[in-house]
């Protein structure tokens, strides 16, 4: 039973550090860190679908929807129907999108960044791999989704 509390002590402390940074990214730049990861990644895949992106930011298409249309309505991004299928729509970055991702600071604190940054890079890997691996258990329970996270600020 220790075990269990302390990895839910563990999870629990790492959900409010990224709860604390995400109202510190709220004050500095009105976004939320899934706002600017959802803003950062259509400009990494270039004109993906919602569809794709929801994939891609692990949040669901609905969710995703919503999201996008506060980003659409604030000028940082646009929707194009697709020429070949009309059923498809893209998304794009404005010039306004791409600025706002250039001025914000990171996703993630910048203390935490630079200590990161100094492990060696078998223990940057060996972390990302547990994590990736915590998230894909408690994801198994809710069919699939990150519905543990996802009531994160959807705004």
């Amino acid at each position: 039973m220790h075990m269990m509390h302390d990895l839910y002590l563990s999870l629990r402390r790492l959900q409010r550090a990224s709860e604390i940074h995400a109202k510190r990214l709220g004050r500095h730049s009105g976004l939320t860190p899934i706002q600017l990861l959802i803003l950062h990644s259509i400009k990494a895949m270039g004109e993906g679908t919602l569809g794709q992106l929801a994939k891609q930011v692990s949040v669901s298409q609905a969710t995703l929807s919503t999201i996008i249309d506060r980003l659409e309505n604030r000028e940082l991004l646009h929707r194009i129907r697709s020429q070949r299928d009309k059923r498809k729509v893209h998304l794009a970055l404005t010039d306004k999108g791409l600025a706002a991702i250039q001025a914000e600071p990171a996703l993630l604190p910048s203390q935490f960044l630079e200590r990161f940054g100094q492990l060696a890079d078998w223990e940057q890997l060996m972390l990302l791999a547990s994590l990736q691996r915590v998230a894909g258990l408690l994801e198994a329970d809710q069919n699939g989704s990150a519905a543990w996270f996802e009531n994160e600020t959807v705004a």
